[in-house]
């Protein structure tokens, strides 16, 4: 049901509505040894401490429009960071017509409206596998929203604040509004797919499916980088220092991690 901007204020009280935006990143990469490892871990925790990933959920904050009240946020050893931000709104009535639009969101420059009862949080995981070989580190971002505005506004900014392999996006409305009438509103945006709310240009780089359940107002969608390059995944060195054998089996355990994270299972090698 789409409703105009003048249809979605006429509501009896406030907007009731829940949106909740998950986003998941990750970022692999082969290291040899356990001081490969551990300098990548230490590269990890310094690109994504919890100071920039502060930094990073206050330009969300304000891409949705909202104002921070609150912030906690720690770094974690031997490594991780979580930050968690409570927000709170101003006058709906101040939103412009364009942020009903199913369309890529603003970069942070771009303030569309004020949002309340709402949080956004960021978790990180650093993670690597017992015979090393591979290391990789995963982002989680979640934005809950009460009121008219979607938090998908924020995803185009989130996609390009991460170096990202795989991603995992998941997006809901949850509970009713009632109009002036009492007739319950189940949902107050058109959304046909996440994939709507990435870049052309972003949209390019990945291969991405859809799991939506378009009665239940839950979408999913999952991204994985079409083009594969080795000298991406090597820390500290590059793929001419590899032997032809190396080159192989490190490109095939490494398309192999990719896969079973963006297929969500164990692959039998």
């Amino acid at each position: 049901m789409k409703l105009t901007h003048e249809q979605a204020i006429e509501l009896h009280g406030f907007n009731n509505l829940t949106k909740s935006l998950s986003f998941n990143m990750y970022d692999i990469c082969f290291t040899r040894t356990r001081e490969e490892r551990e300098a990548y871990l230490n590269y990890i925790d310094e690109q994504y401490s919890a100071d920039r990933l502060q930094k990073i959920l206050i330009h969300v904050s304000d891409i949705i429009g909202a104002h921070v009240l609150n912030v906690a946020s720690q770094d974690f050893e031997p490594a991780g960071a979580s930050v968690t931000l409570l927000v709170s709104e101003g006058p709906v009535a101040n939103a412009p017509s364009e942020s009903f639009e199913e369309s890529p969101g603003p970069l942070p420059e771009s303030v569309v409206m004020q949002l309340d009862k709402s949080h956004i949080t960021v978790h990180t995981y650093p993670e690597f596998h017992p015979d090393e070989g591979i290391s990789t580190f995963r982002a989680d971002i979640d934005v809950s929203t009460c009121g008219e505005i979607s938090p998908l506004k924020a995803l185009h900014y989130l996609i390009r604040s991460f170096e990202t392999d795989v991603m995992t996006i998941d997006y809901r409305v949850r509970g009713f509004t009632r109009d002036k009438t009492g007739h319950k509103l189940f949902i107050d945006h058109e959304i046909n797919s996440i994939q709507n709310y990435i870049p052309e240009d972003v949209g390019e780089l990945f291969d991405m499916i859809d799991v939506n359940v378009y009665q239940e107002h839950i979408f999913h969608t999952k991204c994985k980088l079409r083009e594969f390059d080795l000298n991406n995944y090597l820390f500290g060195y590059t793929k001419d220092k590899l032997t032809p054998d190396e080159h192989i089996e490190i490109t095939e355990r490494l398309k192999i991690e990719m896969d079973e994270i963006f297929y969500g299972k164990n692959i039998v090698q």
